[in-house]
């Protein structure tokens, strides 16, 4: 088959030609996820996806195809990928700053802390208490208090955790957090 038969098969919803494409372009599609720090399982689910992607774009008669369709499919796969990186990348964020939660060992320091989240503003209360105690995710952080995006979400949570820490330190030693 040629290019442009498999393309116009594909248009036309024929769910053999997406299978015969399935298997033709899987291993140099998953290799490139594979390479990119992926496992076998991402590289397949983004392979799919993407194979998802162009058989919508293809069968709603919009697509004009410009190039050979695994350079189309794989640019499909790249982009999948990266969205699916930089995600991995704030969700790590997310979990460091977890990790860095406040040490809640001793009821002294929660009195202490909770005597300092008391001095905040309403905003960064809310802020702090969704994500440290209510372990909300940056997204439903914005979506609950109104904030414009995820990123202004973050931008509060740090200049919050900011003065909580310089108030903290302002009105407590070292040795009061000392067992």
């Amino acid at each position: 088959m040629t290019e442009q038969e498999i393309f116009e098969r594909i248009c036309k919803g024929d769910e053999k030609t997406l299978e015969f494409l399935y298997k033709k372009y899987y291993r140099m599609m998953t290799k490139m996820v594979i390479t990119n720090s992926g496992t076998e399982e991402e590289a397949r689910d983004i392979y799919q996806d993407a194979l998802i992607v162009f058989w919508q774009k293809a069968t709603s008669g919009k697509l004009v195809m410009t190039s050979k369709i695994s350079t189309y499919i794989y640019s499909i796969c790249q982009n999948l990928w990266r969205k699916e990186l930089d995600r991995k990348k704030r969700l790590s964020n997310e979990e460091k700053d977890i990790a860095v939660t406040l040490d809640t060992d001793s009821e002294e320091r929660n009195k202490i802390v909770a005597r300092c989240i008391d001095q905040l503003g309403e905003t960064c209360k809310k802020v702090l208490m969704y994500y440290y105690f209510e372990e909300m995710s940056m997204q439903d952080i914005a979506d609950k208090l109104g904030f414009a995006n995820t990123d202004t979400a973050k931008t509060k949570k740090y200049k919050c955790k900011k003065k909580l820490d310089d108030l903290v330190k302002a009105q407590y030693s070292e040795r009061d957090f000392l067992d």
